[in-house]
């Protein structure tokens, strides 16, 4: 990034940083994606990490502190140069001073991960003036499932430089890109059921169309295949009263009942007929 200074000695507004951020967050400068960061130690494990943050690609991600009159932004970029600076994954910016650091590269990448975290690493940034044995500086990025959050922030939780060395700066990003995918709770008899409602509600609102305005049918016989499901109505019928009705409905022939009375004198009654009148 190039500071312009007036000829009296005061910074002119720098433009120069809004453009490329502008260009960058619109995917102008887009590439590769997660294949331009350059992990310290090639792994599949690692490589598949980064892989399931290729949603963040190509976008800037920003931070602002204040430490008493001072002010800092720090610009995130996943993979590609932050701030417009080649090669760098995290700088700083120091408002009042207008000074530029680089805290990590995104080619001295490490990533780990869980099943809703990532913690990306970017290493060997420009080297501390007085802390931290002079070392290298260095970045951490903890990207958390947020699956509520409209839009990806980040903000600078920690910055670790009170010690003789591995000092570090923690940034926090909540995004729903490291979210697992949601598991589907419907079974697969719901599946069916739900697929054959809507292909039946197709075809009777398809037919009732086309009967209608095409054919010109007027009341049930609007109905699509009309005919085929009465004689299917019919016919299920048919099929119950053969089931459940099984057994022989012709009326039983009535007996008649044994008679009380003697033999003798229903032989007699009889006699009586044959006798001359």
């Amino acid at each position: 990034m190039k500071v312009v200074y007036s000829h009296d000695g005061g910074p002119f507004l720098v433009w120069t940083l809004v453009v490329q951020l502008v260009l960058r967050g619109s995917g102008v400068y887009a590439t590769n994606g997660t294949k331009n960061c350059k992990l310290l130690t090639e792994s599949a494990s690692e490589r598949e990490v980064l892989n399931r943050l290729e949603p963040l690609a190509h976008k800037n991600f920003t931070a602002v502190t204040n430490n008493g009159t001072e002010s800092y932004t720090y610009v995130f970029q996943l993979c590609g140069d932050a701030g417009g600076i080649q090669g760098a994954g995290v700088v700083q910016f120091e408002t009042k001073k207008m000074k530029t650091k680089v805290i990590g590269m995104y080619n001295a990448t490490q990533a780990i991960g869980g099943s809703d975290w990532v913690i990306l690493f970017y290493r060997n940034g420009e080297s501390y003036d007085g802390h931290c044995s002079k070392e290298m500086r260095k970045a951490m990025i903890m990207i958390s499932c947020n699956r509520g959050t409209s839009s990806d922030q980040m903000k600078v939780a920690l910055e670790v430089r009170q010690r003789a060395q591995d000092c570090f700066y923690l940034f926090e990003l909540d995004s729903s890109a490291v979210c697992p995918p949601l598991e589907s709770h419907l079974s697969t008899g719901s599946i069916i059921l739900i697929i054959g409602f809507c292909l039946l509600s197709v075809y009777l609102l398809g037919g009732f169309l086309y009967q209608r305005l095409i054919v010109g049918a007027k009341g049930m016989e609007q109905f699509p295949n009309y005919a085929f499901w009465l004689e299917v109505g019919n016919m299920t019928a048919d099929g119950c009263d053969f089931v459940c009705r099984s057994g022989n409905r012709e009326e039983a022939p009535a007996y008649r009942g044994v008679a009380t009375e003697p033999l003798e004198e229903e032989r007699e009654e009889r006699d009586d007929y044959l006798l001359p009148m």
